[in-house]
């Protein structure tokens, strides 16, 4: 029987720390580590806040004052979307990521305009793939 995973840090009160992101995120702590590196690289700054619409806490990840990256933590992975607006996503579909990668792009819905880019960040493996498509949302606008 397949288990359904779902969204984590749902109460308001607990604030996502170091502690707790350890104890949902377990060995997938990590690669989340890293890729706080890689934005602070790419002069990024992330924010945890609850958002009541979505019930849960999520990172916003910003380069200037444009949002590239939203983050949710699951059981053992980080989820890392970057929304593509519809009209770049033929920019997106030429970049060098995995075949894995690029079919999990082709079988998202799109949301209104924009197309959600979805990574589950378990490992550092993925991340390459990641920080391509963050590198051309950057560029983009």
């Amino acid at each position: 029987m397949e288990t359904i995973n779902t969204i984590q840090l749902i109460d308001e009160s607990v604030f996502p720390d170091e502690a707790v992101l350890k104890g949902v995120l377990g060995r997938s702590y990590r690669a989340y580590c890293a890729l706080l590196e890689l934005f602070g690289r790419n002069e990024m700054t992330h924010e945890w806040r609850f958002y009541r619409d979505g019930k849960a806490w999520l990172c916003k990840v910003q380069k200037k004052n444009r949002t590239i990256v939203w983050m949710s933590a699951w059981e053992g992975f980080m989820k890392a979307m970057v929304y593509v607006p519809l009209k770049h996503m033929d920019g997106v579909y030429a970049l060098p990521v995995s075949e894995e990668t690029m079919a999990c792009f082709r079988d998202t819905k799109d949301v209104g305009q924009s197309k959600p880019c979805i990574f589950e960040v378990r490992n550092q493996k993925g991340l390459k793939d990641l920080n391509t498509v963050m590198q051309f949302k950057i560029q983009t606008k």
